[in-house]
């Protein structure tokens, strides 16, 4: 797990609820937790910092971190996806963007390409998308602001339940996710009894759960959310997600009570409210 990543998780799933905000020297004492060194933690959180992910003020002689307002809505849509599927059934309907970059423009266009796969988008063609779910104004609204970013949004639908699968066939690997879901079930469905008995020491169970999110968090970038009547029988993604959701809740406790602890040690005071 790299620092970075770490720090972003650390407040969704804790610092959040305890201020919002943390010192620097708490914030070193977490990260110690996972292995990372005190000068590692130190340059990644300076570099969030200048990256205007993180707001730093003093108090005192001491720096105390806080999220940037955009940091914050990346970390609420990255936990809404991670968190949440799409319910209710599906209407056929498939909401497409077609895009034109200048070739000169191959970052915005790699940008562009990353959000869509992040909404659930795959690619039927280089330039053509498409999703079941209804968010191609949402990629239209962000980069209304790239005058070079040209997109058409259209809605459609196809021949018949057929096509619908042969069309998830080109836009997705469905096959290799199944594996990697399939995989995941397997190294962490053992460890539930363990989690659920209370195996682990406080610190321990902290750093089990934020591997859990770490192994877990690549999957809503590859996985399009689609309706059951568009996916393989016996599909494992909802059974990973659910075991996810399980394993998250039993190491819920002890993680807290190893935070609190680790940020208490820093300091009376550690998390500024």
């Amino acid at each position: 797990m790299k620092a970075r990543s770490l720090v972003f998780d650390l407040f969704g799933d804790y610092l959040r609820y305890r201020g919002g905000q943390v010192r620097l020297r708490a914030l070193v004492s977490l990260l110690d937790c996972f292995g990372i060194p005190e000068a590692t933690a130190r340059v990644a959180a300076a570099r969030l910092r200048k990256e205007g992910w993180l707001a730093a003020d003093r108090d005192g002689r001491e720096t105390v971190y806080s999220l940037t307002p955009g940091a914050w809505h990346m970390l609420d849509e990255g936990r809404a996806r991670i968190f949440q599927h799409a319910a209710g059934p599906w209407d056929g309907q498939w909401h497409m963007v077609i895009y034109q970059v200048p070739e000169a423009e191959r970052a915005l266009r790699e940008q562009l390409r990353r959000r869509l796969a992040w909404l659930g988008f795959g690619p039927l063609s280089p330039s053509v998308w498409l999703s079941p779910h209804d968010r191609a104004l949402q990629v239209r609204d962000e980069f209304a602001g790239y005058p070079v970013v040209q997109l058409d949004t259209f809605r459609s639908r196809s021949e018949g339940n057929g096509a619908d699968r042969g069309i998830v066939a080109r836009a997705w690997d469905l096959a290799t996710l199944e594996r990697d879901y399939r995989d995941l079930l397997g190294r962490y469905a053992p460890r539930l009894a363990a989690y659920r008995g209370g195996a682990l020491d406080d610190r321990a169970a902290l750093v089990k759960r934020m591997q859990l999110i770490y192994d877990y968090r690549h999957f809503p970038f590859r996985d399009p959310d689609l309706p059951a009547q568009l996916l393989p029988e016996d599909w494992p993604g909802r059974q990973a997600h659910d075991l996810f959701l399980k394993a998250h809740g039993l190491l819920r406790v002890p993680a807290e009570r190893a935070v609190d602890e680790l940020i208490g040690a820093s300091g009376p005071d550690q998390v500024v409210g």
